[in-house]
């Protein structure tokens, strides 16, 4: 699936084969698990999405709810887009080395962890990152690199 027309997470999961179902349910948990206050589960562009609703920060490029992360399950792999790892080099910096220190190979677009079963991917991991940026440091962050100040 490239991009899913689903309205609801559940309608999203539920287009999923079994396999990829399960995967993305277990990551899913670990988001919700160690997603700070204020950010919200919603479909965002055919994706699972992690946002700071529009009600908390309508000063967005786009329009649309400010995307913290979100996941996917693409024709070749899934994805996790980690937002608050591409927006910060130091961040970046800190996620790489901790990924190579699983031993795990680290399949990275800008956002986007690639991968094509769940052992791929360090849950430990992706869960400490998902906890690392409350949302008023990631709406900072956000508006020194759109270049407004908060």
């Amino acid at each position: 699936m490239a991009q899913s027309s689903a309205q609801t997470v559940e309608e999203y999961l539920a287009e999923l084969s079994p396999d990829r179902r399960k995967a993305l349910n277990i990551v899913r948990q670990v988001i919700l698990n160690n997603l700070p206050e204020g950010y919200k589960e919603t479909m965002q562009f055919g994706m699972i999405s992690y946002v700071i609703p529009l009600e908390r920060y309508p000063v967005t490029y786009n329009k649309q709810a400010l995307g913290y992360a979100a996941l996917a399950s693409q024709k070749n792999y899934m994805a996790i887009y980690l937002m608050n790892v591409y927006g910060d080099p130091a961040t970046e910096q800190w996620f790489t080395e901790q990924y190579k220190a699983t031993g795990m190979k680290l399949d990275m677009g800008r956002s986007c962890v690639r991968f094509k079963k769940l052992d791929d991917i360090p849950l430990d991991l992706i869960g400490q990152t998902i906890a690392l940026t409350p949302v008023d440091k990631f709406i900072k962050r956000y508006e020194t690199a759109r270049g407004r100040r908060g």
